[in-house]
């Protein structure tokens, strides 16, 4: 009886180690599982760009985007005909039946003023605007600093590459200091409603790499990272790219098939991806087409070139 206890022990501790063996060459075989690809979305502004002949209605967009073969939607807040709770709804219930995530919220806000009655409004604005995406189950939000207005035309704006006189008698760390102050704000509510904003290196004080990180490292907060957008560097792009590649939750894409509507970039998408990988980055690129061209042929082009180059690894 003693043997055969001792015997069924034995082989009890073979099949243990047998188990282990094998649980360590299942780890082992995982880590060799190819990376994924990052998931490509669409923003409603790509359908629109601001032209008066296509502002669609986003639910008509949702399904294009949908039958085009897009994984995830943007939604522009500009863009949106409603803010009433049966249309936030309706939008949320017509990215699902076609299979899609509803995963970034475009908005605008400014806080470079000397007024703080201008940057209460734009506060406000911006709670607000985190209350929406929170309903629409949005889960990132791109914010931006804004400028100081001094240039009153955004044609011309982009003739001079984003770049604008201060406004007299203040200084960009006085800027700097009032954005700071607002996104401080922000964050509470932004946790509350589980809705992360994405600072965008845009115009105005996130015009460079160091203008975002200055703003996202002095806020010093999870709920306030970086939404990275491929066609607002118009110097050094690539090394901006990876300044703010580690810090990045939400990637917009920019294409100018057709001849760019203010400027035309040549983007190496394998390059921008290459640097993305190499921080970690595996969430959403958001096609945001620009160019001139039908965006019934420019927008399929887009996406064939996005997946090529963030195929998996």
């Amino acid at each position: 009886m003693a043997t055969d206890r001792r015997g069924f022990l034995a082989g009890a501790a073979a099949l243990g180690a047998g188990a282990c063996l094998t649980t360590r060459h299942a780890q082992s075989q995982e880590s060799k599982v190819p990376r994924r690809g990052n998931p490509i979305a669409i923003s409603s502004y790509s359908y629109w760009r601001y032209n008066a002949s296509t502002k669609l209605p986003i639910e008509d967009c949702i399904d294009l985007a949908a039958e085009a073969g897009f994984d995830g939607f943007e939604v522009l807040h500009v863009q949106m005909q409603d803010e009433s709770n049966a249309y936030l709804q309706k939008l949320k219930r017509r990215a699902f039946v076609n299979g899609m995530d509803l995963c970034g919220f475009s908005t605008h806000q400014g806080f470079v003023s000397p007024d703080p009655d201008v940057r209460r409004k734009n506060i406000e604005h911006t709670r607000h605007c985190i209350d929406l995406a929170h309903e629409l189950g949005i889960p990132t939000m791109r914010v931006n600093t804004g400028r100081w207005g001094t240039t009153k035309s955004f044609d011309e704006l982009m003739e001079n590459k984003g770049i604008e006189p201060r406004l007299e008698g203040h200084t960009d760390e006085e800027g700097f200091k009032w954005v700071i102050d607002s996104f401080e704000q922000l964050v509470p509510h932004a946790e509350k409603r589980g809705v992360l904003m994405g600072l965008e290196n845009h115009w105005g004080l996130g015009r460079t790499a160091e203008g975002v990180l200055k703003i996202v490292n002095a806020v010093d907060s999870p709920w306030l990272q970086v939404t990275l957008d491929t066609g607002n560097f118009l110097e050094n792009q690539y090394e901006q790219f990876e300044q703010l590649a580690p810090k990045a939750v939400f990637v917009q894409a920019k294409t100018y098939y057709g001849g760019g509507k203010w400027y035309t970039l040549d983007i190496d998408y394998d390059r921008i991806a290459k640097l993305l990988r190499a921080a970690g980055y595996r969430g959403y690129v958001s096609l945001e087409f620009e160019g001139k061209a039908d965006y019934e042929t420019a927008i399929p082009q887009s996406l064939e070139r996005l997946r090529k180059a963030f195929a998996p690894a």
